[in-house]
């Protein structure tokens, strides 16, 4: 009979990263925080339906919330990055809770127009966006690696359920208080995260010899890693596809409540909260439904069941049937975005995880205020039923981008720091901003085997560029046909240094592969050149 240490460790489920206390309290006051925010944007986008009665200054509101993502995320994952990301975060709370609250005494003493609306939303999005990679990567922090997607699965059922818990308790303060009250709430939910933060703040990076990224260079090596690592390509490429085109039903949903179903305040609310009541149901079984199913089976489901939904709201005068669809929309929609996430983060080394997260955000949360304004515009024009069902037809046709950016989930191995071959050998270290840096390693391989070779260093580009280098080519000696060199360029000797800590576990066993070919008592050479000024 197996004792209890021969016994299998259980799988982790969604909720085991709650056993961890600095994790647990990081994702309860965020959740608050998660709640204030949805309460807010509910508020703001029915108090503009009863301002203007406009779709498309409806549709602004989320715009004004998401575009901010758009603008910042990015400079913001540098930032989370290379600085103090307790100062980073703690600061942008306070700036968000003092905005929140300038916007409810503007609302209270009825001075508050459609403009000033506009203006105080995106300020307070702006404050999120900042907040936010820096937020997620201290998550990240907070658990060990192997409960990562249970730990993203549970910030998005918190995120999720605010979504449906939020717009109805506004929908319910909006009808007794009006919207300056929701905006007094926002104020006490941003404390709550100041102070869960303050609790629990983040680990301080790990010391570095290197010189710090600076922001625009930085935001390059964002960009530049994105462009050639291809797990993380294209997880972001399909998060944009799905965001654009799903983008269309919450921001025509105060339309469609209005128009097409004749709600109020709390009606709107109550379809807010069946989208989150949908996804945090799906939230409770989502890793097993992707174990099952597959990446891919499981957001080309997603993206069927949202486009359908969203016919179904273009159509349907019948509530009942309209909040059912919701629910299944709402489902479908977490399981897609957080199978995209959790892929985005499982694949981003250490040092380019805050940025990776901001990538993601940026291509869901940007997408999403672009086809947002979008949308609301071609309702305007083609009115609202036609503008669904071309959003449906397009989140149709996203399904075929698999066949060119198929999903994939990073192993330990992509994103394990590695030790380097050999040390630079240079006989005088140069200025860190001396460059661009020139550097050759020469191969002997054997005659007999030159197509595998080619075959095998041939992969060696992405990581190269992946990492830093601007250039990168493969050159065959015309007077030793044996001899190939490998030359890459890299903008400055800092640079350089920065991409030799950056190679992964992954990145030294294809080194591995291509060295196997090298001929019997040879070795690798490595130069280095500077160029003059």
């Amino acid at each position: 009979m197996p004792t209890p240490f021969d016994m299998p460790a259980p799988a982790p489920t969604t909720w085991s990263a709650l056993r961890h206390t600095s994790f647990r309290g990081l994702w309860a006051s965020g959740g608050v925080y998660f709640i204030g925010n949805a309460m807010q944007a509910m508020a703001a986008a029915w108090m503009m339906v009863e301002l203007t009665g406009s779709a498309f200054l409806a549709a602004l509101v989320q715009t004004a919330v998401f575009l901010p993502m758009f603008l910042l995320a990015l400079p913001a994952g540098v930032l989370a990055d290379t600085n103090d990301r307790k100062r980073l975060i703690l600061g942008s709370l306070l700036v968000q809770a003092a905005t929140a609250t300038t916007l409810a005494l503007l609302v209270l003493s009825g001075n508050a127009g459609p403009g000033t609306l506009l203006f105080f939303i995106f300020v307070a999005g702006c404050c999120t966006a900042l907040l936010s990679p820096a937020w997620n990567s201290v998550i990240g922090d907070s658990i060990p690696r192997d409960e990562l997607p249970q730990a993203i699965t549970a910030i998005s059922i918190a995120y999720n359920a605010a979504r449906a818990v939020g717009p109805a308790l506004a929908g319910v303060v909006f009808a007794l208080a009006g919207a300056g009250w929701i905006f007094l709430i926002a104020v006490l939910s941003t404390l709550a995260m100041w102070f869960g933060v303050r609790r629990w703040p983040p680990r301080p990076h790990p010391p570095s010899r290197l010189p710090a990224e600076r922001l625009w260079g930085g935001i390059l090596s964002a960009l530049r890693f994105a462009r050639h690592s291809e797990a993380i390509l294209a997880q972001l490429v399909r998060t944009v596809a799905y965001s654009a085109s799903g983008s269309a039903l919450w921001a025509l949903l105060p339309s469609i409540a209005q128009r097409q179903l004749d709600l109020g305040a709390a009606g709107f609310g109550l379809l807010m909260g069946c989208l989150g009541g949908g996804a945090v149901t799906i939230g409770l079984v989502v890793g097993r439904l992707r174990e099952r199913a597959g990446l891919e089976r499981l957001v080309a489901t997603g993206c069927v069941v949202f486009a359908g939904v969203m016919l179904i709201a273009a159509f349907s005068h019948s509530r009942p049937l309209v909040y059912t669809a919701l629910v299944l929309g709402g489902g479908a929609w977490m399981a897609v975005m957080t199978t995209f996430n959790t892929a985005t983060q499982t694949s981003a080394p250490p040092w380019v995880r805050a940025r990776a997260t901001a990538l993601h955000t940026l291509c869901a949360l940007g997408s999403f205020a672009i086809g947002s304004a979008l949308w609301g515009a071609l309702s305007g024009i083609v009115g609202l039923p036609s503008a669904l069902c071309i959003a449906a037809a397009c989140m149709g046709a996203g399904i075929l981008l698999a066949r060119r950016f198929a999903l994939r989930m990073g192993q330990a191995s992509d994103v394990t720091p590695a030790t380097p071959w050999e040390d630079s050998f240079v006989f005088h270290e140069p200025d860190p901003e001396a460059g661009p840096v020139a550097v050759e390693i020469g191969y002997r391989i054997r005659a007999d085997e030159t197509t595998a070779f080619l075959e095998a260093a041939s992969q060696l580009r992405a990581p190269r560029r992946r990492d830093g280098a601007t250039f990168w080519r493969l050159y065959r000696d015309l007077a030793d046909p044996s001899r190939y060199v490998e030359r890459f360029i890299v903008t400055s000797w800092a640079e350089y240094l920065h991409q030799r800590a950056r190679a992964t576990q992954t990145d030294h066993e294809l080194e591995s592969r291509v060295r196997a070919y090298i001929v019997e008592g040879e070795s690798v050479t490595m130069q280095h050149y500077i160029a003059e000024r």
